[in-house]
């Protein structure tokens, strides 16, 4: 991922103004380490950090039309850049970059044309003709964004918080799925698909069309001319992906490139549930697989770049963040620039543990949509600034625009956990993908109970953060937390330590009320906990939350559990039941 910096409007074209916005834009370089751009006309401002991918020799940024009337800097990938091009055959394009057909197709089809992007982006599009201008960000809100205003009028865009925070007097996170014209003066959302109405959904299951849908959106993302791999947790989500991009790297142009043996990266503490996982399907897809092993004090240690790094105090983005961080870091130490990811499948397909206690279909999809809409704030945001922090790239198939459409059409009465009918959490992608010819996985992983990733590296790193966190807050600071921190009132010491790192690096009222808050179980949100009354004594966001669903839940913790008492043997048809 790139980073972007626009100050657009400032009534300030003078040295010392572009001399700051370079300053501000440095902030980002750590998004995109391959080149910097800076494009001014008159006092609007467009700055770009490149993460080279595509076309890494000429790509370079701020991109432009024929005349260079049109101006855009933008963070993404256009997965459908090629068919586009062909659709602007009277046009001329400079790079090979896939983000170069924007401006083509502001040319063509004015501000109506976002809609036609399949991929994920964050851009500003300055027209010098007018002055006028255009911001829009993707529909799920993979790429993160933010916007603000100077004092003097002036619009300020970056794709992380620390690029405009000290410079404006008040910023927001820009919502996804919008687009912000300055002809306009205002926004207006350009991704209206059926399911954002909650509505629920009565189109009957198609395992094929599912599995056709996801192969569709994972292979897409094979677009790279640099290294690349994939990250393996041993989770259904995760093994899917890495299955899948083993399955069809042989015949992409990727494999001609770089070739065809894919390598896959996994982290977590000595002994974690998902190193074991991870290496069983590494060896059963045949990747090259990279296992990088954290302690629990070496993640304690990176907690405050973290912080600075996602933005955010949220108690589960950061427990989760952080090995993605560790492990980031050492992906891009052995020259690789972008990973494809599992993340989106949970809010799609209700895997959360506490998805369980669903009353009905219709609670369960709101709920579906509630997640969906929210992903922004949370694992869109940890998996796009995790990687970020290090110049790696993360791409996510889950969110892809058209297998959202096909998945959340589906009647949620087929999504609903019914252990009677052997049918765990996200049953309808697991029965997708259980091919017995030509299987994508083993069993047991492929019907694997859901672990959160936080959880997964290691049950010990949850517990680890609490007692530190129990060792510098003390009960006086508790008992004063809502008068020190009236938003969002931290309600753990794991979450007052946090608050106290963030209010460090982003002192700003702005800057708090973009992080959500409310109460929340196993990643509920506050509307779900309702359906369990004791949930409401339990508030953690750990899966081990989900009192009588998870098999390590706190209610189980000091009881011995066997495994063959947790997945049983494969014979009930259509999926496999959890005992109780």
């Amino acid at each position: 991922m790139c980073g972007i910096l626009a100050v657009l409007g400032c009534s300030d074209d003078s040295q010392a103004k572009r001399v700051r916005v370079l300053e501000l834009s440095r902030r980002l370089r750590h998004r995109g380490p391959d080149w910097s751009g800076l494009h001014q006309h008159g006092d609007c401002y467009l700055a770009h950090q490149r993460l080279a991918i595509v076309d890494p020799a000429s790509g370079d940024q701020p991109l432009f039309n024929e005349d260079k009337t049109v101006a855009v800097t933008v963070n993404g990938e256009i997965y459908n850049h090629e068919e586009l091009r062909k659709q602007l055959c009277n046009h001329k394009f400079r790079t090979g970059s896939d983000c170069d057909v924007i401006a083509h197709l502001y040319e063509e089809y004015g501000e109506n044309f976002v809609d036609m992007l399949d991929g994920v982006f964050s851009f500003v599009l300055l027209d010098t003709r007018d002055n006028s201008f255009i911001v829009a960000r993707d529909a799920i809100g993979v790429t993160s964004l933010y916007f603000g205003w100077g004092l003097d009028g002036s619009l300020w865009i970056s794709s992380e918080m620390k690029g405009l925070n000290d410079d404006c007097e008040h910023f927001e996170w820009f919502p996804p799925g919008h687009l912000y014209s300055s002809k306009e003066g205002g926004f207006r959302r350009w991704y209206n698909p059926p399911w954002f109405s909650e509505i629920v959904p009565t189109a009957p299951y198609d395992p094929l069309a599912l599995r056709h849908a996801f192969e569709k959106a994972v292979t897409k993302r094979l677009m790279t001319d640099v290294p690349f791999g994939v990250l393996l947790s041993g989770g259904l989500d995760s093994s899917l992906v890495a299955s899948i991009t083993a399955r069809h790297l042989a015949n992409t142009k990727a494999a001609k490139q770089w070739g065809s043996q894919l390598h896959s990266f996994c982290v977590g503490l000595e002994g974690s549930p998902d190193l074991k996982a991870a290496k069983e399907v590494a060896d059963y897809i045949g990747t090259v697989h990279h296992e990088f092993l954290f302690t629990v004090q070496d993640g304690i240690d990176a907690i405050e770049d973290v912080i600075y790094h996602i933005e955010t105090y949220d108690v589960t983005t950061i427990r989760a963040s952080t090995p993605m961080f560790l492990m980031s870091r050492k992906i891009k130490s052995l020259g690789v620039k972008m990973v494809i990811s599992g993340e989106g499948s949970d809010e799609i397909f209700g895997g959360y543990l506490y998805f369980h206690k669903a009353p009905n279909k219709k609670e369960f999809h709101e709920e579906t949509c509630r997640k969906i809409k929210a992903l922004h704030q949370y694992d869109c945001l940890r998996a796009n600034k995790a990687t970020s922090a290090w110049g790696l790239e993360a791409r996510v198939p889950f969110l892809d625009k058209e297998f959202i459409n096909v998945a959340m059409s589906i009647d949620p009465e087929f999504k609903m956990i019914k252990r009677d009918e052997g049918r765990i959490e996200k049953w309808v992608l697991r029965r997708a993908f259980d091919d017995e010819e030509h299987p994508y996985l083993p069993k047991h992983i492929l019907y694997r109970q859901k672990e959160q990733f936080s959880d997964g590296v290691g049950y010990s790193w949850i517990d680890g953060l609490k007692a530190h966190a129990a060792k510098h807050v003390s009960d006086k600071m508790m008992l004063n937390a809502a008068n020190i921190f009236p938003h969002n009132t931290p309600t753990t010491e794991e979450a007052y330590y946090y608050r106290m790192i963030f209010e460090r690096f982003f002192p700003q009222n702005s800057a708090r009320l973009t992080v959500p808050g409310g109460a929340s179980v196993a990643c509920s949100t506050a509307k779900a906990v309702e359906w369990d009354a004791a949930w409401s004594n339990n508030l953690d966001p750990s899966g081990r939350a989900a009192l009588g669903v998870h098999v390590s839940s706190y209610d189980n913790e000091n009881k011995a559990v066997e495994p063959e008492k947790i997945i049983p043997t494969m014979e009930v048809p259509f999926g496999v039941a959890i005992q109780s």
